[in-house]
């Protein structure tokens, strides 16, 4: 069991807390910022300690190889919002409540982030600018992780959704901390993230049939999670564009469905196993913009036409699977559910997970498109687990519950 940050003891001392404040947001208004709740707990927790809080996160991508050192300075002196952390701090002062002192450093390295640190007050919290406008920081770059491993007297990991990226934030920091003797620990979203997803890494046999809902665009995306889930899971059931590979493995016709030639092979091998369910209706059109004839048809899709949801007898039967699950995990929507007309599917999908669950079933889905879906249709709280990682979520089970982020965190 990893240490837990109600296990340090840090008054008066400087922690650096990974928070995931990857949020969506234009310039100050943030249109989701569940990730910024969620690490609340944390947070508040540390400046309950008295601690010197330092709060570090990554927010979009920086193409360093698209941008010269230049150029990308210009930008970042012109705190481009679309990649500045600056505009998350009023936000934070408000979920954290405006008694505690939320400060701000613009700068990433040097001697003014240095002063920053030092200025802090115990209880205070300092948000630092986008870890990313840091070349070194993706490359996990050592002078880096020195750098912003001597700000710290200890280290938090709570951004469960980069926790599998080696970063120098995730890993580079802890490993110095922890070979120099500093405690390292897990914050309230990450256990909690653990004990969520761990039920899907190593279920019970009691909490069996255990089923994985997989969907999304792409076969070549999820290969490995897979593999590992076809040896876990009692079945998978597969929609959205990937299901279409599946379907042409069956030798059905898809006419211009998405589709992955190169993976037909290993679809067929995942059907020899006998655990895949696939739809057996399908909601299509002839293009995605702008249809003028939708229409659902079986499994076998005419010639210009795409599937672009399931239809209503495999919502059906992914329901009577579902309601007869004990353990569920759900990652990828059924279609394209951001346009009304091809999200049928998916609200099945929510409402029957719902349903399984207020029955008994322990429900976890595996963050990205499918956490948005279930919030989208008011079902997000009647899961057992909604993950704030879908990639980590994905690899922490294909990695047997380790991921980067984590395992370098001190046990209890």
């Amino acid at each position: 069991m990893k240490k837990l940050v109600s296990d340090l003891n840090v008054a008066e001392k400087r922690v650096l807390v990974r928070v995931d404040f990857n949020v969506p947001h234009k310039g100050d208004v943030i249109s989701d910022d569940n990730r910024i709740r969620a690490a609340i707990p944390t947070i508040a927790e540390l400046v309950k300690k008295n601690a010197k809080v330092i709060l570090m996160s990554h927010l979009g991508k920086i193409k360093w190889g698209k941008v010269d050192d230049a150029e990308l300075a210009n930008e970042i002196k012109k705190n481009d919002l679309k990649i500045a952390v600056a505009p998350l701090k009023a936000h934070l002062e408000a979920a954290l409540g405006h008694e505690v002192t939320v400060k701000f450093s613009q700068d990433t390295h040097g001697a003014n982030l240095k002063a920053s640190v030092d200025g802090l007050l115990p209880g205070e919290v300092l948000l630092v600018q986008n870890t990313r406008y840091e070349k070194g920081e993706t490359k996990n770059d050592a002078a880096l992780a020195a750098e912003w491993a001597g700000l710290a007297d200890a280290y938090v990991m709570d951004a469960f959704g980069s926790a599998h990226r080696a970063h120098v934030s995730t890993v580079g920091v802890p490993t110095l901390l922890k070979e120099q003797g500093k405690e390292t620990a897990v914050g309230y979203l990450v256990e909690k993230e653990i004990k969520g997803l761990g039920r899907c890494v190593d279920c019970p046999e009691d909490a069996r049939p255990y089923i994985a809902i997989l969907g999304g665009s792409k076969v070549s995306d999820k290969i490995k999670v897979i593999d590992t889930l076809l040896k876990k899971c009692d079945k998978i059931l597969i929609g959205g564009g990937m299901s279409y590979t599946f379907l042409a493995a069956e030798g059905k016709h898809i006419g211009s469905s998405l589709f992955e030639a190169d993976q037909v092979e290993y679809a067929k091998n995942c059907l020899a196993t006998g655990k895949i369910v696939l739809p057996i209706d399908n909601v299509v059109a002839e293009k995605f913009e702008d249809p003028q004839d939708i229409k659902t048809v079986g499994d076998e899709i005419p010639e210009g036409y795409m599937g672009l949801d399931i239809g209503p007898k495999s919502e059906e039967l992914f329901r009577k699977e579902i309601l007869e699950a004990k353990t569920i995990f759900w990652n990828g929507p059924m279609g394209v559910f951001e346009n009304e007309k091809f999200a049928s599917g998916t609200k099945a999908v929510c409402k029957a997970c719902a349903d399984a669950t207020s029955a008994g079933a322990f429900s976890v889905i595996g963050g990205g498109d499918s956490a948005s879906a279930a919030k989208q249709f008011g079902y997000a709280d009647k899961f057992s687990h909604v993950s704030t990682g879908g990639g980590a979520s994905l690899e922490l089970i294909q990695f047997e519950g380790h991921l980067p982020g984590i395992d370098d965190i001190e046990e209890k």
